[in-house]
């Protein structure tokens, strides 16, 4: 039995988990974050309920967001900067989100400090080909969790991972991303006409 603890210890120990992130890696994840201007890109979402989706994502900083969905999900999120809309298109109908609720609006911001306070990260994997990374950061007294996966080379974000109010574990994989190229203010523009409106949690 010893041998067999002693054995399994050893394993530990070469486990890619089993070593903590260095001061530099954190710098990394943080001046790419801080470094992004725009982005956009073609989308993949999938859940653990068996869900999956395709669209296109905007992203302009500070805060702004539009994730554009493909038929037959026929949804819209929109982010203008104050707040985010959720357009269900078929009902013609609009929920607002607050920025709070939305675990993914950790990427929108100008200034992200990874200070093991407000934003830390909770589990690390680096390998050759990819960096990932558990953050987890409190809002008026909840704690958002998100986990944000990076290509090494080049550096750019690939995927994130979240888990909804109702369990429901959701995926977002980016293909086709450019950065920091021009994109039209329109994007970014909450329309007001449709209702009835009521706040609810999304992705």
């Amino acid at each position: 039995m010893r041998k067999l603890a002693l054995f399994a210890g050893i394993l530990m120990l070469f486990s890619p988990k089993a070593f903590a992130q260095k001061a530099s890696d954190v710098l990394e994840i943080e001046n790419y974050l801080n470094n992004i201007k725009t982005l956009h890109a073609s989308f993949v979402q999938t859940a653990s309920n068996g869900n999956t989706s395709e669209g296109k994502i905007y992203i302009a900083k500070p805060n702004k967001i539009r994730m554009e969905y493909n038929e037959p999900v026929n949804v819209s999120i929109v982010g203008d900067g104050n707040f985010i809309v959720y357009h269900d298109k078929e009902l013609d109908q609009v929920t607002h989100i607050d920025y709070d609720d939305v675990p993914a609006s950790l990427i929108l911001a100008n200034d992200i400090k990874i200070d093991g306070k407000k934003i830390k990260i909770t589990d690390f994997y680096k390998d050759s080909g990819t960096t990932e990374a558990v953050f987890e950061y409190e809002v008026n007294g909840e704690t958002h969790p998100i986990t944000l996966v990076f290509n090494n080379n080049p550096f750019e974000l690939k995927q994130w991972k979240i888990t909804d109010p109702q369990g429901i574990e959701i995926s977002v994989f980016l293909y086709n991303m450019e950065q920091d190229k021009d994109l039209d203010e329109t994007l970014f523009t909450v329309k007001e006409k449709q209702s009835p409106v009521r706040k609810k949690n999304r992705r």
